[in-house]
């Protein structure tokens, strides 16, 4: 038996006010699971759950140290269907304690994002990428593994 392919199954963000987040993400449209409970606030995203914890306890449980400022070496990215709805999306960010970061614009490799923070200042791009087609679901649908050369 093969091991399985890594899968991203859950995402969860290390936050300083855990109801302030949590209302964040439910004002954005995710509606909070059943499964929340004490100190974790859970939201299904089509197969991908993101968690939010508390950062003192987050990093307890990773066993690394708290502190840390600054870019954070990753961001989210949320794909949407066309311009208007990523201006809509980036606009709803901002009116519900969101931070703009870098505004929906043109971007060099054809398509067009902006960045937003939210209020722990995890980056989110919001992004139409003509190249990726959206399933039903809004799911991004990558085209296929490209065939191996064979020797």
């Amino acid at each position: 038996m093969s091991d399985p392919a890594i899968r991203a199954a859950i995402v969860t963000l290390g936050v300083d006010d855990l109801g302030r987040s949590a209302a964040f993400y439910e004002a954005m449209g995710l509606k909070r699971s059943r499964a929340s409970q004490g100190d974790i606030v859970m939201f299904d995203m089509d197969g991908v759950v993101l968690a939010l914890y508390p950062s003192g306890l987050l990093a307890e449980d990773a066993g690394v140290a708290a502190a840390g400022n600054g870019f954070r070496r990753q961001t989210l990215a949320w794909c949407l269907s066309d311009v208007a709805a990523v201006d809509a999306a980036f606009a709803k960010a901002q009116a519900v304690g969101g931070s703009s970061v870098k505004a929906p614009h043109k971007a060099f490799w054809g398509g067009y994002s902006g960045y937003f923070a939210d209020p722990d200042g995890h980056l989110w791009e919001v992004a139409h990428n003509p190249f990726f087609p959206l399933r039903e679901s809004g799911a991004v649908a990558l085209p296929p593994p490209a065939e191996r050369a064979k020797p």
